[in-house]
């Protein structure tokens, strides 16, 4: 007979391996599937870590994680075709530890993170695709994995597969993602003296800068681009809605539209002279709070991208995925130890737990961002030209006086918009931000 565990857990992500470490740590039997070859080498991309939810789980997981820098500043552009007007927040309180935000290079995090997984006591398999899920009804009770006699079983299977979770798909848990509601992003990392870094970013140590970019650069379609240090490299991409891009009259590739970001006057200067040695491509759940599936049932649970769980303002991809997978698990520890059964009754706890969380508190707040930013592309277009052009006008010495200058502003809103559109794009800020 196949071997029986508490839980078995699909996917090494951020997620899957917060939801194997707390169920192991609390001494479940638990097995954990992973199809790349190691934990984390399917992921050559840069990250930002949020230290909250990891601190929750592995409270000094700083001693020994490969972290690369902690975030001091944090800064905002909207550009145009040839400038920006931009914000940023720096503050020498994010200068002491414990800090707040970290960047990281995944494939070291990832791994890392998987030894103290397996230091928990969770049995880990690599190179191993779970194909589909073991049903007995409509009950969840294991896994069919690509090897020879491949079914092993568990009470609960959590499924923390990344973004359109095929298991999901496959047993009807919820229908294919709409193109509408994921992201394609592409990154790069360009390595460069940790010297150059210091001096461009003006920082020190560890200190590091993330730069958050919206505007022309995405041609219309809705998205953002996004630069941040890490120790001797930079990571630097952009992504846009798939749907956008499949529509797109440009038909501008995602790797067309990172270069067109890279030789930007204003961020060209920030990576001159990096040597682009990693690239990749991944999805990201866009869809918001309208978009999470049914995200438990008889015998499972979906954590992390799985469940659409990002938060479509702060980014906060990895704090939301560790955070879902926590919680999962701590549901799974609080039935067992109550003698309860794995069924949907029971497992609706991780729901409650999720709704009493900041992540679903977070997303039903932008709730209604991703309608607003999909039927508005004039913030992508011809609001970054007139702030941009704003700007221009008031920082022009030649002549000029200060009022007329304002109204050839508010002018240009007004020839741009007219009434109707600026008050109907106010509307819409409000309802997306209230």
């Amino acid at each position: 007979m196949a071997e029986k565990f508490d839980a078995i857990v699909v996917g090494a992500g951020p997620s899957g391996n917060t939801a194997a470490y707390t169920l192991a740590k609390a001494g479940l039997k638990v097995l954990q599937i992973e199809r790349g070859e190691y934990p984390g080498s399917k992921n050559v991309q840069g990250a930002i870590l949020y230290a909250d939810a990891l601190e929750r789980v592995i409270p000094d997981f700083r001693d020994d994680a490969p972290l690369e820098r902690h975030i001091i500043e944090q800064r905002v552009w909207v550009l145009d075709d040839n400038s920006f007007v931009g914000t940023h927040y720096r503050s020498d309180d994010y200068n002491k530890p414990p800090y707040n935000r970290y960047t990281i290079i995944r494939a070291q995090f990832d791994k890392w993170f998987s030894s103290k997984v397996r230091e928990a006591g969770a049995l880990l398999i690599c190179e191993t695709t779970a194909e589909e899920l073991v049903m007995d009804g409509k009950r969840c009770i294991g896994v069919r994995c690509d090897r020879k006699g491949g079914e092993v079983y568990a009470d609960v299977v959590i499924l923390a597969d990344g973004v359109n979770s095929t298991l999901a798909r496959k047993a009807g848990f919820h229908a294919e993602i709409d193109a509408g509601n994921v992201a394609l992003a592409v990154k790069e990392i360009l390595f460069m003296p940790e010297e150059v870094i210091q001096q461009r970013f003006n920082i020190k140590g560890e200190e590091g800068v993330v730069i958050e970019l919206m505007g022309t650069v995405t041609e219309g379609m809705v998205g953002t681009g996004f630069l941040y240090t890490n120790k001797d490299s930079l990571t630097i991409g952009v992504g846009c809605m798939l749907g956008d891009f499949k529509a797109n009259p440009l038909r501008t590739t995602p790797y067309a539209l990172l270069e067109k970001l890279k030789k930007h006057p204003s961020v060209a200067p920030l990576i001159e002279g990096g040597e682009m040695k990693e690239y990749a491509a991944h999805l990201i759940p866009e869809g918001g709070f309208h978009a999470i599936p049914q995200v438990f049932g008889d015998g499972w649970m979906i954590v992390g991208d799985s469940g659409g769980f990002v938060n479509a303002v702060h980014r906060e991809g990895s704090n939301l995925a560790m955070t879902t997978g926590r919680l999962a698990a701590e549901t799974v520890i609080e039935a067992k130890a109550a003698g309860q059964e794995m069924n949907a009754r029971t497992l609706s706890a991780y729901k409650a737990r999720l709704d009493d969380s900041f992540v679903m508190k977070d997303l039903h707040k932008y709730r209604d961002m991703p309608q607003v930013l999909h039927t508005s592309p004039q913030f992508f277009t011809t609001y970054p030209k007139l702030v941009t052009g704003a700007a221009k006008t008031m920082f022009t010495v030649d002549g000029v006086d200060k009022k007329t200058k304002e109204r050839q502003i508010f002018g240009s809103f007004k020839a741009a918009r007219r009434w109707r559109g600026l008050v109907g794009d106010a509307v819409k800020l409000w309802r997306a931000f209230r």
